[in-house]
């Protein structure tokens, strides 16, 4: 999963170098923590907010294949 969300990233900002994907394992549910360059930081997450939740639903698609609950944080 973390290299869909790094991908999908990679893919939608100016600057793919700078692109980090952290995954923190928890009991239930897996966190991704995604963090991009400031001048990237709108196009990741889009016109209120739709881009980021379009990569929310894709993670929660995949994650029902793998029986396992991922969510996606934005950092800055």
């Amino acid at each position: 999963m973390k290299d869909l969300v790094e991908e999908i990233a990679k893919a939608l900002v100016d600057t793919p170098d700078e692109v980090q994907v952290r995954e923190v394992q928890g009991e239930q549910v897996t966190v991704l923590e995604l963090r991009v360059a400031a001048s990237d930081l709108g196009k990741v997450i889009g016109k209120q907010g739709r881009t980021a939740r379009s990569v929310r639903t894709l993670l929660g698609a995949a994650g029902m294949k793998v029986n396992r609950r991922f969510t996606l944080e934005i950092l800055e």
